[in-house]
């Protein structure tokens, strides 16, 4: 294919940023993320039921504030945070401030109490939540050559690759500590002391560890949580995640505008780039189920005494399942990090019956 087609060879970072966010871009389609892949907020509306409790429970914990603030970041087409404000107690619902952080413009139809913006506000009280946010914070690959030695990979509009100059600086630093590969220098051990698997190929987080430390600098109180594909230091895949999703089916990242190109996020790496006490990192399906979504089938009898009843049970249990399976959407990492107030999924339940 001419050069002139398939453009110049650059990072996969610059590369994504065009095709996600430039003009044209994937993310600035009319139809949304929700045109091509499914996530928790459209597998049910439990997902969301859940956010509001927990949104609930920052409430009760900062002293109920007299003004509430939800940011719901990557918001898509406003699907989490107006569900959330539709599940929340009235009360509660008055006193909050609802915010969609998108680069897309504006649904026409999105409920007139969300404020549409293109990052989120400063002077957060309240909750910062980032459902599959990260993952499309763009990032750089690294590969290694065959001496061993760590080396940018280029990428071109068509997605043929090749190697680039060497790995070096803070982004040398950051895989030695996060994300080893072959040649990387320094330890080859994880904070624990236990020994990392080497990898072939490796994306480097530097980026949304910084991204996610800016974003929590926006609170003066409250919670922010990041809800993702995630891996940790211990587990990192040999040969990086980085891939493409178009019309809900997973195809090669090419960075032409045509498909989504997102990674899995090292978590570990995002919390500890702004340490905070009572940070929490867990999996969506014990989250979830500290929040009142068990996936529990309702006890059979209940189908002869209370047929409608059961039937409608029943539906919600396999909803609460789908959000919990192990192997599926329940295997998400939630970071959740609080700033000025305790941890609220480390206390009992409050704002919100379970």
């Amino acid at each position: 294919m001419a050069a002139e087609a398939t453009g110049e060879w650059r990072g996969w970072r610059a590369a994504t940023e065009a095709a996600l966010y430039g003009p044209g871009g994937f993310y600035r389609r009319p139809e949304g993320p929700a045109g091509h892949f499914r996530t928790s907020v459209h597998a049910s509306p439990l997902f969301a039921d859940a956010v509001a409790r927990l949104l609930c429970r920052v409430d009760a914990a900062l002293g109920r504030p007299a003004t509430l603030d939800f940011v719901d970041m990557a918001a898509g087409r406003g699907e989490l945070v107006t569900r959330v404000l539709d599940a929340l107690p009235g009360e509660v619902a008055a006193r909050t401030r609802a915010y969609a952080v998108e680069v897309a413009d504006r649904p026409e139809a999105l409920d007139h109490r969300i404020e549409w913006l293109p990052e989120p506000p400063r002077g957060i009280t309240g909750l910062l939540f980032a459902n599959e946010w990260l993952d499309n914070v763009p990032v750089d690959v690294a590969e290694v050559d065959s001496a061993g030695v760590p080396r940018r990979v280029l990428v071109r509009r068509d997605g043929s690759e090749r190697l680039g100059e060497r790995v070096t600086g803070a982004e040398a630093r950051w895989l030695t500590r996060w994300w080893p590969v072959g040649g990387a220098e320094g330890a080859r051990t994880a904070p624990e002391g236990e020994p990392l698997v080497e990898g072939l190929r490796a994306e480097i987080g530097l980026p949304r560890d910084e991204a996610w430390a800016a974003v929590v600098a926006t609170l003066d109180r409250g919670l922010a949580v990041a809800v993702d594909y995630a891996h940790t230091v211990r587990a990192r895949p040999p040969f990086g995640t980085l891939t493409g999703f178009r019309d809900g089916r997973e195809t090669a990242p090419v960075p032409d505008g045509s498909c989504d190109i997102t990674a899995h996020v090292a978590l570990d790496a995002c919390a500890t780039a702004c340490a905070l006490p009572g940070t929490l990192l867990l999996s969506q399906r014990d989250a979830l189920r500290a929040l009142g979504i068990t996936g529990t089938r309702p006890p059979l009898a209940l189908a002869s005494t209370r047929p409608a009843e059961y039937v409608r049970a029943l539906a919600t249990a396999g909803e609460a399942a789908e959000l919990t399976a192990p192997g599926g959407l329940g295997d998400f990492g939630w970071l959740i990090q609080p700033v000025g107030m305790s941890n609220p999924l480390d206390e009992p339940a409050a704002g919100m019956a379970s």
